[in-house]
């Protein structure tokens, strides 16, 4: 996509962002029920995630947690665009918008440890829940998603410019899968023994070297810990095993072109899909096709004379 394409991509996820923190500012001078029809601001302390979810977990746990994983969704976010196959500026806005509001959140718990909810609905005998502006706004990223995929379904999955198979060359595939899962279980490692060991001299400090208080924030914290890097080295090795696709997949097209075109086939061209590297390959190809019908043509001709003169 062009650059100013991808401004447009990437604006909503700001501007969702933005309208959130600043509302949220505004909800925290909230100090009584204020009432505009069936809309009413009270503020509300949300310590889970959304609708209060998990909010009964240990305090460790469910604050790391959830920021991480809001973290690492904003990781996921920033992959999808780049693996998107087609352009659809709709979908990728209602990824943005959608992931605006929840970094929104996630900010909330990093800064504050909780969620500011401040938007009640309804009437006194039957109300939503309290939520955002960022969780309304998530739904807009939805509704956009699921209008993206529908309209733009065959886009996203044509029938004729799909491969068949992932693993075009497994032993290639195979060495980029582990070689990015090892940078990753490097990174992992660096970042668990840095936290676990920062967290535990800090308790250490304050608490004392108490059993108790050590194993009740440290081993939730190892549990979540492995569970993140587990689904990152997986989220890894599948981004791995499709970068790879698009690295081994054009020189496996090219391989074939170039058997076709020596045997002397006439049908033999190349075509790439969408998002495969070495895209210049299919300019080379087009040479070779017309260097060799050339030769071809020339060949003709020398027979021709030949046997005129013979």
């Amino acid at each position: 996509m062009k650059k100013r394409e991808w401004l447009i991509v990437i604006l909503p996820l700001l501007v969702t962002w933005s309208l959130d923190r600043i509302t949220k500012i505004w909800a925290t001078g909230i100090t009584q029920l204020k009432s505009y029809g069936p809309v009413h601001f009270v503020l509300h302390h949300n310590h889970g995630a959304m609708l209060g979810l998990f909010s009964d977990l240990p305090s460790v746990l469910r604050i790391v947690s959830l920021s991480t994983g809001g973290a690492f969704l904003l990781a996921t976010y920033a992959l999808i665009q780049y693996l998107l196959p087609i352009k659809s500026l709709t979908l990728r806005s209602g990824l943005s918008i959608l992931i605006g509001g929840i970094i929104g959140n996630v900010t909330d718990r990093i800064i504050w440890g909780y969620v500011v909810d401040f938007i009640v609905v309804g009437t006194p005998s039957l109300s939503s829940p309290a939520f955002n502006v960022a969780d309304a706004l998530q739904w807009v990223g939805y509704g956009l998603i699921v209008y993206a995929i529908i309209r733009e379904g065959e886009l996203l999955w044509p029938e004729n410019n799909v491969r068949k198979q992932y693993w075009v060359n497994m032993p290639f595939q195979l060495k980029y899968c582990f070689i990015l899962m090892g940078v990753g279980l490097s990174l992992t490692l660096i970042c668990s023994v840095f936290s676990y060991t920062y967290m535990r001299v800090t308790i250490q400090e304050l608490v004392g070297n108490n059993a108790f208080l050590l194993n009740k924030f440290l081993v939730p914290f190892v549990i979540t810990f492995m569970i993140i890097s587990v689904a990152f080295c997986a989220i890894l090795f599948a981004v791995g095993r499709l970068i790879s696709h698009r690295i081994a997949g054009p020189l496996y097209a090219f391989e074939r072109f170039l058997h076709q075109a020596l045997e002397g086939k006439a049908d033999a061209h190349l075509k790439l899909r969408t998002g495969d590297e070495f895209k210049h390959l299919e300019e080379l190809a087009d040479e070779i096709n017309k260097r060799l019908h050339q030769i071809k043509k020339e060949r003709t001709v020398n027979v021709i004379e030949y046997k005129e003169e013979g």
